[in-house]
């Protein structure tokens, strides 16, 4: 990180820029980074005191916790997302709201442990279905109310590969913050 500004606190790890041409090593390197991401929560997760789990990577953010089931969340989303475009014909996908969702009180008082497992396990089918996309696979779209636009699903894998590894840097922020 290059200083503690609120943009290099926000977006630890830039902001999502896919390549231009998606080749078939970026969505290979994108499945690893799904794939790997639990491991490295939970490296994080060990180091850090039950305190520090209510703590913010910067003012006005998410605590530790929030973070947690926020992953979750939003990777059970695209996901989701997913298996809906491989079964439909660019399906339109249902947002939702994910400040809304963060500031439930599962999510604010949820336990750590369970965030942890629901992350692992829903990572493992992920991993799965994802390994299982063939070429033309990788070319199925939904369409995204909010973004206005159709997504492909190759560059969803890249953009969650990024988002796990976005608030894996949260995390990290906040357990280096001791």
């Amino acid at each position: 990180m290059k200083g503690n500004n609120t943009e290099n606190l926000q977006f630890p790890i830039g902001k999502y820029t896919p390549p231009k041409v998606i080749t078939t090593d970026f969505i290979q390197y994108a499945i690893a980074q799904i794939e790997q991401l639990p491991a490295k929560i939970k490296r994080v997760v060990d180091q850090m005191s039950e305190d520090q789990f209510d703590n913010t990577y910067r003012p006005g953010a998410w605590t530790a916790r929030q973070v947690l089931y926020h992953i979750g969340d939003s990777h059970l989303h695209s996901y989701v997302r997913f298996k809906w475009a491989l079964t439909e014909d660019s399906p339109t996908i249902k947002a939702y709201d994910q400040d809304g969702w963060g500031g439930l009180f599962d999510s604010t008082g949820s336990s750590v442990n369970s965030s942890m497992k629901f992350i692992e396990v829903l990572h493992e089918r992920w991993v799965s279905l994802l390994k299982g996309i063939d070429e033309p696979g990788w070319e199925k779209t939904f369409y995204h109310p909010q973004m206005e636009r159709h997504i492909a699903l190759k560059w969803n894998a890249g953009l969650y590969a990024w988002h796990g590894n976005h608030h894996l840097a949260h995390l990290e922020i906040i357990a280096d913050n001791r």
